[in-house]
């Protein structure tokens, strides 16, 4: 069995993570094996909520070819978050606070054969804020090359 790790690159370019939270998620069987393929994507992804529960919506999850006539039809529909219900009140207390927003991060496999998603609580970046992000990160680069060359 392979690990499967699918992130979302974007999440922390464009938020400012301050809290995380694992999550379990509603999944058809066809989109397990889709998913332990490798055959997902979270750049689009966004999760919300809606009655007291989470859903995370835009998550694409290719349609899994060697299902039979029962596997799953839409590749980006709604799909339910599954956390305690502690864990929802105070995301759904945080959410209320001008600018926040939860961002799926990473969709991996546990040890035991689960598939869990990784929500990040967070405030969106301002542009000034993403270019200093790409400036340190590019002086890191430059320092990391030029260690590399004197030895």
């Amino acid at each position: 069995m392979s690990a499967v790790s699918i992130k979302n690159k974007r999440a922390f370019f464009n938020f400012e993570i301050t809290d995380q939270f694992t999550a379990g998620i509603q999944l058809m069987g066809s989109e397990v094996k889709s998913v332990r393929a490798g055959k997902a994507s979270m750049s689009e992804a966004y999760v919300y909520l809606k009655k007291k529960e989470l859903f995370i919506k835009g998550m694409h999850i290719a349609i899994y070819t060697e299902a039979a006539h029962n596997g799953h039809s839409d590749p980006v529909r709604e799909r339910k978050l599954l956390l305690n219900k502690r864990e929802l009140e105070k995301i759904a207390k945080r959410i209320k606070e001008k600018g926040m927003a939860v961002v799926p991060i990473k969709m991996f496999l546990t040890g035991r054969g689960f598939l869990k998603v990784e929500i990040g609580l967070g405030k969106g970046k301002k542009t000034h804020d993403k270019r200093e992000s790409l400036k340190g990160k590019e002086a890191k680069r430059d320092i990391a090359r030029a260690k590399n060359e004197r030895y």
